[in-house]
């Protein structure tokens, strides 16, 4: 992605963020959801090299609770960075992206953790470390997957739509677009699409929601070990 496309595109949103912040977000009891997210981006860099890029995550949404895993194919390299400690032993660095992760919604800051199953360990993610861990640190973000307050910054469109009660709604600024299928009454979108009209970058996230049903699996971390995120720190 060229860097004034990007910074175009982040500007924007921030920018919705805080004009709008008057708006009212969605209501309080949004469903609990199972979700299946692909993730696809398509970017074109300066020197003609077009890279392309697609993984896919589960996600559960409930009442203060958002619990998201990457799914790794079976022939994934295994994750092997480690280092020896000051006893001489050695300690696993932390591999967070293949880490199911556990946002909890704790007021103002939500709280942030990773699980280790093999480990049988969670650890803790402070605030100061949430760049470091591919988090923003929104609430609203993580349990909408975008800032519903943005929807009040979009067009609703004629493009059609084949869910009852999803609506396309569009944005665009300096020739970069934003694009959101919303569902209303399950609060989530369907689809995010993005990208600038240049063709430099194309970003897409495609979600398939069901009915919350799968059990809560932070309910099944008794007796894992409590670890803090300066534990993986060289």
């Amino acid at each position: 992605m060229q860097t004034s496309s990007l910074s175009v595109l982040l500007a924007t949103l921030s920018l919705a963020g805080t004009v709008h912040a008057v708006a009212n977000a969605p209501a309080a009891s949004a469903p609990d959801l199972d979700l299946a997210i692909t993730y696809y981006s398509k970017t074109l860099t300066p020197d003609g090299v077009t890279r392309e890029s697609r993984y896919q995550e589960t996600m559960l949404r409930r009442p203060g609770h958002v619990w998201s895993a990457r799914v790794l194919p079976a022939n994934a390299p295994q994750f092997q960075h480690q280092h020896q400690n000051e006893e001489g032993g050695h300690r696993h660095g932390l591999n967070h992206i293949a880490m199911p992760r556990h946002v909890i919604d704790a007021g103002k800051t939500p709280r942030l953790e990773f699980v280790d199953a093999r480990e049988k360990a969670v650890i803790a993610i402070p605030a100061t470390e949430f760049d470091n861990v591919n988090f923003d640190g929104s609430w609203d973000r993580a349990f909408y997957l975008l800032d519903p307050r943005l929807l009040k910054t979009m067009t609703v469109t004629a493009r059609a739509s084949t869910t009852p009660g999803a609506r396309w709604r569009e944005r665009e600024d300096n020739g970069v677009y934003q694009r959101v299928l919303w569902d209303e009454q399950r609060q989530i979108p369907l689809m995010i699409e993005s990208g600038d009209k240049a063709g430099t970058f194309y970003r897409r996230v495609d979600v398939v929601a069901r009915a919350g049903a799968m059990p809560a699996p932070w309910k099944n971390l008794h007796g894992y070990a409590q670890r803090e995120f300066a534990d993986f720190l060289d």
